[in-house]
């Protein structure tokens, strides 16, 4: 007779119980303690499985937003909520073939990874673990293997408190808004057959991540040579920390790396892609000819230029996409980029012939575009780059090599190549935070700050614009007010960070 092994899976305030089956043990209870979904030890014995389901406690508003589910670990993030979403995902993509996860360097990373990887399982569904590594690797490994998808957990550019799950789908694309919603209509208010009889197995595979790294390399082999170039890399103390210099390196670069190992207490702060005056100061230091500072999964780059300045996605896209179009490589001279995209470039680009199409700020509205119109190349000005040449997703460490590969083949400095594209229009962003999920992300009903976001577009014209959103990843309102002169720019911007805070907070 099968006896019944009870694995009391103990995470945050209460725990949830799975049922499985073994040939020997009766009537034993097991606790599965946290630490033990923490990456130690995976979870086994995933026979027959028969969940009984907690009630989580979920907020009304959508748990997907513009980069699945992101949040701090302890209150909306938790093992439990991270072992449904993994077990909802697989019945919704699942079709028999493996799921691809990788995790960054955050603390919490490994205890998320092991429980979407618990409930993926617990689906029917074997789980390929990658372990630390940037989000693009697993994009396109999900897209270059028979997989069923892929998960990274990561919060991307957020503090070390926070952490993410977001899917891919067979392609290497972020899931569809449909599909997500899918997935949270079915953890909201489905529960599972009272037992199956399918379970999956898990692999750890991280020699996988090596045929990333060939496909990064693949498009140079024999052409370039970056020997002679000295390059900064701020790594941020997260996924790619173990690649970038290997890669750089391997293609003839001097390296010299700043947060160069993974730490889940550092990952992010004052460093990488949001704060860039580490790097500035390396490069003005070292004499560097540029440098590149990519966030905690490693899905964006930004640049500094051998001058120590700024080089945002607005100016990577402009650069690599004239020299996309001079090669006869850039469909309809289309560029599709998010409405957080400068003026300067628009206009500027404009004026060589080209065309620019906008969508709403994320990636995913990128790349939906780009897959819509046929274009090749399309981002964000935060750093997050896609060239369907290369690559299924925005990815920092691709971005980056072909930058690089662009300054060396022109034989400029960087500095120059961006003094001979365009001029920025005075652009400011400032956050507002704001703790209420459900208010924030219902800004657009407060009566107040619509009157002074009108106020303000019928002030500026055509010499300006207004842009107010809430954050898909952080408990921000962001405000943006671009114009042709530094002091409208500072006048609503001050007005309309008045009126958040008055009227949100």
């Amino acid at each position: 007779m099968r006896a019944i092994l009870h694995f009391s899976v103990v995470c945050g305030a209460s725990p949830i119980m799975v049922l499985s089956s073994t040939e020997k043990l009766s009537g034993s209870r097991l606790g599965l303690t946290a630490a033990s979904l923490a990456g130690d030890t995976p979870v086994e014995s995933l026979r027959d499985v028969s969940l009984l389901w907690q009630t989580l406690s979920l907020p009304q508003s959508a748990l997907f937003g513009t980069d699945g589910i992101r949040g701090h670990v302890g209150q909306l993030l938790s093992a439990p909520l991270a072992f449904q979403v993994g077990f909802w995902a697989g019945r919704v993509l699942g079709e028999g073939r493996p799921m691809i996860i990788g995790q960054d360097s955050r603390n919490s990373s490994p205890m998320l990874a092991n429980a979407v990887a618990a409930g993926l399982r617990a689906s029917g569904l074997d789980v390929w673990d990658l372990g630390l590594c940037p989000t693009p690797c697993v994009a396109y490994l999900a897209s270059q293997l028979e997989s069923g998808g892929g998960v990274m957990i990561s919060a991307s550019h957020n503090p070390p408190e926070d952490n993410g799950i977001k899917f891919f789908g067979a392609n290497g694309a972020k899931l569809p808004a449909a599909v997500q919603k899918e997935i949270e209509a079915q953890l909201r208010g489905s529960r599972p057959q009272s037992r199956s009889s399918n379970w999956g197995d898990y692999f750890a595979r991280p020699e996988l991540i090596n045929e990333y790294v060939e496909s990064l390399q693949q498009p140079f082999f024999g052409e370039l040579d970056l020997s002679g170039m000295k390059i900064v890399l701020d790594l941020a103390w997260g996924a790619v920390t173990q690649l970038a210099p290997r890669v750089f390196r391997a293609m003839g670069a001097q390296v010299i790396c700043l947060h160069d190992r993974p730490d889940g207490d550092r990952i992010n702060v004052n460093c990488g892609s949001t704060h860039l005056e580490p790097l500035r100061q390396a490069v003005l230091e070292h004499q560097a000819d540029l440098g590149f500072a990519f966030d905690g999964d490693a899905d964006r780059v930004l640049a500094v230029d051998d001058r120590g300045r700024a080089v945002d996605g607005d100016y990577i896209l402009y650069l690599w996409g004239q020299a996309l179009r001079q090669a006869g490589q850039l469909p309809e001279n289309l560029i599709i980029t998010t409405v957080m995209a400068n003026l300067g470039f628009e206009r500027a680009w404009a004026k060589i012939g080209g065309q620019m199409l906008r969508t709403a700020v994320g990636d995913q509205y990128v790349h939906a575009a780009m897959r819509e119109t046929g274009s090749v190349l399309g981002g964000e000005q935060s750093g997050h780059v896609i060239c369907s040449h290369y690559g299924v997703s925005g990815d920092g460490l691709l971005t980056a090599l072909h930058l690089a590969a662009l300054v060396h083949r022109q034989q400029t400095p960087l500095s120059e190549m961006v003094a001979q594209s365009f001029q920025t229009y005075p652009q400011v962003l400032q956050n507002v935070r704001v703790e209420d999920r459900d208010r924030r992300l219902n800004w657009h009903e407060c009566e107040p700050l619509q009157t002074a976001i009108a106020a303000a577009e019928a002030d500026m014209g055509d010499r300006g614009r207004v842009l107010v959103r809430a954050s898909g990843t952080e408990p921000l309102i962001r405000v943006m007010v671009e114009a042709a002169t530094d002091e409208l720019v500072d006048r609503w911007t001050d007005n309309l960070v008045s009126t958040v805070r008055q009227h949100l907070v």
